[in-house]
């Protein structure tokens, strides 16, 4: 939840209060003492004045208890928010279990190669940011062993497009996110975003994935890691 008032904006601060309150319906005295005296948003009457222009703008209404409801279109969007809620619980559930089992993986099984060349070129934390990265964020362009080349778009957290671009040839690995920019290539390690593209490639085709592994491992000196 965003817990910034937007005071200047009547639909979205009854949508911020509903959302907190998280009750079907409620008597005005009582929706005014919760404004007032729980949630310190409005004193009483300006809180008074906000409810009958919420009212007067069809943004709530009476029913037939004289209990104040959200009208059908806001009402329709906290079901969406709580519903979109839910499934980030869900999401985080998911990638707590993923990042537990992953860090389960790498830190007791030492006979998986593919795992410990990866582990060469990332850490525990970069481990479990890249697991939070959906597939779904990525549209592989080009992924072959036999042109010794990958490259691949990868959808940011906020929203950029950034490019991940591997050739064994010229020995270049590019890539044009932040972190992976000002931190993680001078010291020729993997952002969440590379870390995340060699776990999903895995499962693409272990093989090729783990070749272009032992290509950077092995002639990690002549390697480039640039943006």
């Amino acid at each position: 939840m965003n817990f910034a008032i937007p005071r200047n904006n009547s639909s979205k601060m009854l949508c911020y209060i509903w959302k907190v309150i998280d009750i079907p319906s409620i008597s005005q005295n009582d929706f005014v003492y919760k404004i007032s005296f729980v949630l310190y948003i409005l004193p009483p009457m300006k809180a008074i004045n906000f409810i009958n222009e919420c009212i007067e703008n069809g943004l709530l209404f009476k029913d037939d208890n004289e209990n104040l409801k959200l009208s059908n279109p806001l009402n329709k969007k906290i079901k969406n928010w709580h519903k979109q809620r839910k499934n980030e619980i869900l999401e985080n559930l998911n990638n707590y279990k993923k990042i537990v089992k992953l860090q389960t993986e790498f830190d007791k099984d030492n006979s998986d190669n593919y795992k410990l060349l990866l582990r060469a070129f990332t850490d525990r934390s970069t481990l479990n940011r890249a697991v939070a990265v959906s597939n779904s964020s990525f549209e592989l362009i080009n992924f072959s062993s036999s042109q010794g080349t990958i490259k691949s778009k990868v959808l940011g957290s906020k929203e950029e497009v950034y490019i991940i671009d591997i050739d064994t040839n010229d020995k270049i690995l590019r890539h044009d996110c932040h972190d992976f920019k000002t931190r993680k290539a001078e010291n020729k390690k993997f952002c969440k975003h590379i870390a995340k593209l060699f776990l999903f490639l895995k499962d693409k085709d272990a093989a090729s994935a783990e070749f272009f592994l032992s290509e950077l491992a092995e002639n990690i000196d002549n390697w480039e890691f640039t943006s």
